[in-house]
């Protein structure tokens, strides 16, 4: 099944906010870049341009967007909030309530996109 598809059943499968939330997030990482390539991984969805981006989890009590160079990110609106200690990684976990600040999330990913650009 082509890597899109598997996403969208990821998100038919997740009732209520957390499919919101990732359906959310799917559309700012598009918006971020509209060049990006959605893929499968790890059974869940992943971003790739000219490398691994990111990836969008769902938890029982949050979503996650991972950076997979998340250590070297520029995060001056402190958006990156899990995982901190990880020697590469870092991301942000989004529970049911949580507001989502879209323009400094789509610089993020921009950000995330131009370490692979670069």
């Amino acid at each position: 099944m082509h890597p899109s598809k598997l996403i969208d059943q990821q998100i038919a499968d997740l009732p209520g906010w957390r499919g919101q939330v990732i359906t959310h997030l799917r559309k700012l990482i598009h918006q971020a870049d509209p060049d990006i390539v959605e893929e499968w991984k790890w059974s869940t969805g992943t971003w790739s341009h000219n490398g691994p981006v990111c990836a969008v989890c769902a938890f029982k009590d949050h979503v996650k967007i991972n950076f997979f160079k998340g250590a070297t990110l520029p995060d001056p609106h402190k958006l990156l909030n899990a995982g901190l200690e990880a020697k590469h990684t870092r991301a942000i976990d989004f529970t049911e309530n949580d507001k989502i600040d879209d323009p400094s999330l789509i610089v993020l990913i921009q950000s995330a996109v131009g370490l692979n650009t670069s």
